[in-house]
């Protein structure tokens, strides 16, 4: 299988008043089509950096991001962003919210927006579609920025610590619901988290990234034996135990 992206040797740094500060050195490592890849290490170590360079919000200093999508051509994938926070629009309903990116884009059609309306309905919030963000709780708040990235169908999601802000409870279930919608929707998603226990849930490959500045420390590929029909069913995997021991090593070695 042909890599969707391929990064070589990135390198980034910030300049400030005090001098450079290095980021992130020399990161090499390719997303599959239709792949969960997790990006997991220390605090501070770059994640968010090396996210916001995959989105092309930031151009690394050194390296290259190469392209092959499915259908052959070179175009940059379309990207959708998760981020910590929902930022729902207060003083609009959820399918205001949902559907705000093609309103700017002037491409809500009828196909869209019944396109939409199937991901409210499949997605339990069908019935909140009038409601204003402050009447759902955090984890329907969540299920519906997901909703409004998918509007604009991005080939490529990035997840910024997206459940970080709900209570552990809501947590496990919220990343358990957007895991298998993404995974429905066939869409290559990279998750940065914090979370091991989340990273090994929810995806394919854990890229763990060393303190900074950060390299590959090493890519781990995961394979549990769960069943997709019942929800939390990876984290009691008979793998998971194992797979959590080796990334607490590496992170602490």
């Amino acid at each position: 299988m042909e890599a969707l992206l391929k990064l070589s040797n990135i390198k980034y740094s910030y300049h400030t008043l005090q001098g450079e500060i290095p980021a992130i050195m020399d990161i090499s490592f390719h997303v599959n089509p239709g792949e969960f890849l997790a990006i997991v290490g220390p605090s501070g170590c770059g994640k968010s950096t090396l996210l916001s360079i995959i989105a092309r919000m930031l151009e690394p200093e050194e390296g290259t991001i190469l392209v092959h999508n499915p259908n052959g051509s070179l175009s940059y994938p379309k990207m959708g962003y998760m981020l910590q926070k929902d930022h729902l629009l207060p003083w609009r309903t959820i399918w205001e919210n949902v559907t705000l990116g093609p309103e700017i884009n002037h491409t809500l059609t009828k196909e869209r927006e019944e396109k939409l309306l199937m991901y409210l309905e499949k997605y339990g919030l069908s019935v909140f579609k009038d409601r204003k963000p402050n009447e759902l709780s955090g984890g329907m708040r969540q299920r519906a920025a997901l909703v409004r990235t998918l509007a604009l169908d991005p080939e490529v999601l990035l997840l910024d610590e997206p459940f970080s802000a709900l209570d552990y409870q809501t947590r496990l279930s919220v990343a358990d619901d957007i895991g298998k919608i993404i995974k429905e929707e066939k869409k290559t998603a990279i998750l940065v988290t914090h979370d091991l226990s989340e990273a090994i849930s929810l995806s394919d490959r854990i890229v763990v990234l060393s303190k900074r500045p950060a390299t590959v420390s090493t890519i781990m590929e995961i394979h549990l034996t769960k069943d997709p029909d019942k929800p939390l069913s990876s984290r009691k995997a008979k793998e998971f135990p194992m797979y959590f021991d080796l990334l607490w090593k590496e992170l602490n070695q």
